[in-house]
């Protein structure tokens, strides 16, 4: 089988991402702001000297704020909650660039690239297979920049663990960047597809653990986390660059490759179909 469409169209996304230099900035940037933001100041709080304990007979106070102290590590899987939050961004920045592929996808529409590939002497299957693996190679590259960052803000990541974390990263990568894929292929405009996209991703993080362990929310939120994608990926992750292992009872590294496996490979299908069927007038 002649490779050289898939190759063509791996190369032309990664250089179209490192040319685009406002890109490369804005999405190492995003999960920055979260980092700062939302994981310096939350930790802040669960911090022994910002614990207001109160005052109990007969046991001292440092006592109190050190058992206060162990609850919350325990909570967050025995790491403090801005090494917890720093390893859910690794996922999360992957999760959020995933779909920038889709507003690619449909510039290429408004420009007539899309036309060129849709009647290229190449499988389609081959073509957009190529186009996705591209953007999970760039998103994947985004997050490790992501996680080479959160060493100057915890020491608690494990190095050792980055190369697994890829693994899972890109896996997750395929996954939702065929999914922005197939939606993209059924719409015509960027912010037709904007509005679908944030009505889908923001219940989608928020019920996948990254910044709340999943096992302390509602019931009702735990049926919905079980069948996010994302929440075995932010799980898995975690687990590899910090040891902490913080879901539901029957996740583990194992469970959690297979359903990110199973999600890529079904969406990837799917994408490879709708690209099958779209026409030169769509």
């Amino acid at each position: 089988m002649d490779l050289s469409p898939f190759i063509a169209m791996v190369y032309r996304q990664v250089k179209r991402w490192w040319s685009a230099r406002s890109r490369v900035i804005t999405t190492i940037v995003n999960p920055l702001i979260w980092i700062i933001f939302l994981g310096l100041g939350w930790g802040a709080v669960f911090q022994p000297g910002s614990i207001n304990s109160p005052s109990i007979p007969g046991i001292p106070v440092n006592v109190i704020a050190k058992t206060i102290e162990e609850y919350f590590n325990r909570l967050f899987g025995g790491v403090d909650y801005i090494t917890f939050m720093v390893s859910g961004m690794a996922a999360m920045t992957v999760f959020m660039a995933s779909f920038l592929g889709g507003i690619s996808v449909i510039w290429d529409k408004q420009f007539g690239y899309l036309k060129e590939t849709l009647v290229a002497p190449a499988p389609r299957w081959l073509v957009i297979t190529g186009r996705i693996v591209g953007d999970s190679i760039v998103n994947t590259l985004q997050s490790l920049i992501i996680i080479l960052l959160g060493f100057a803000i915890t020491t608690r990541i494990n190095p050792i663990g980055i190369p697994v974390a890829l693994v899972y990263l890109f896996t997750t990568s395929i996954a939702f960047s065929s999914l922005g894929v197939i939606i993209a292929l059924k719409l015509g405009s960027i912010e037709g597809f904007q509005m679908i996209v944030n009505l889908l991703t923001m219940p989608l993080m928020f019920m996948s653990g990254v910044f709340y362990p999943v096992n302390t929310m509602p019931d009702w939120m735990k049926v919905f986390a079980q069948f996010n994608p994302l929440s075995y990926s932010v799980h898995s992750v975690r687990y590899w660059l910090t040891g902490a292992n913080v879901g539901l009872e029957y996740m583990n590294p194992t469970i959690d490759i297979a359903i990110l496996a199973a999600a890529a490979i079904t969406l990837l299908v799917v994408a490879g179909w709708a690209f099958n069927k779209a026409t030169v007038e769509d």
